[in-house]
């Protein structure tokens, strides 16, 4: 490193952050001299920055002078992965969303073949309703979230929680009939939204759409419920919207297909 380099740290940090930059935009290894034109950096500022990078471990050195990213980075993601709480990321987004609409928000995560909430707002404009408490549980088939989760697994899976489960109707327009199920799981993985039309809890409708992690896996649902008479379909791009923005909060990166 030179004098004027040891002098100007934050420019170095800068032009390790333009590397790596480089170096992820690329599947395989990087020659030097890509890395250089790339970056917009002097070769040999590159070569010296890039030595520093691989005894650190953030960059390895492959044959013929190529570079590819190094296995520390993946050691850190790891660890900040381990100490993301979807809760905590999903907080500001269902925030806005509640402001937004005045109506409850909420956070549910599956657990075997019921949905668990674990996070919502509220205000006094949205009656607290029992399936939406903190810590209640409710039938995968009935809820909003629910679908989104059953939309997931294979047509076999489907048919083997309806056997499990009996598909139990918690209103009167809940599924009963597996086959009713399909065509509703159909419409979900066609629009990317899930609803529930006074399905777990009469006089309550609810839009929910799915939240996904950085292996493209669905972790949560978030979920807008409001009573009937103020029940809007049309506020399903808000949901979505909120949604994907705590899944690239999670390290999710929408593939070509999904979008």
């Amino acid at each position: 490193m030179s004098a004027y380099e040891a002098k100007n740290p934050i420019q170095v940090i800068e032009r390790m952050m333009k590397l790596l930059d480089v170096l992820s935009r690329h599947s395989g290894a990087v020659s030097l001299k890509q890395l250089a034109q790339e970056s917009e950096l002097h070769p040999s500022t590159a070569h010296r920055i890039l030595g520093a990078m691989t005894a650190s471990g953030f960059v390895e050195k492959g044959d013929a002078g190529s570079y590819r990213l190094g296995i520390r980075l993946l050691e850190l993601g790891n660890i900040v992965k381990s100490r993301i709480s979807i809760r905590e990321v999903a907080m500001p987004p269902m925030q806005r969303l509640h402001e937004s609409t005045g109506e409850s928000v909420n956070l549910g995560i599956r657990h075997a073949n019921e949905i668990v909430y674990v996070e919502r707002t509220s205000s006094g404009r949205s009656a607290v309703r029992i399936v939406h408490i903190v810590g209640a549980r409710a039938p995968l088939h009935t809820t909003a979230t629910g679908k989104l989760f059953l939309a997931e697994d294979s047509p076999q899976r489907v048919r083997d929680y309806a056997r499990e489960t009996g598909l139990p109707a918690s209103t009167p327009n809940s599924i009963a009939s597996l086959h009713a199920l399909e065509r509703e799981l159909d419409k979900v993985r066609r629009h990317g939204v899930a609803f529930d039309m006074d399905e777990a809890e009469t006089g309550v409708r609810c839009i929910a759409a799915g939240i996904r992690d950085d292996s493209g896996a669905l972790v949560a649902g978030l979920s807008l419920s409001t009573p009937g008479e103020r029940f809007d379909a049309d506020r399903a791009p808000l949901i979505r919207q909120a949604a994907e923005e705590i899944s690239a909060a999670l390290g999710y990166v929408k593939s070509p297909r999904r979008a």
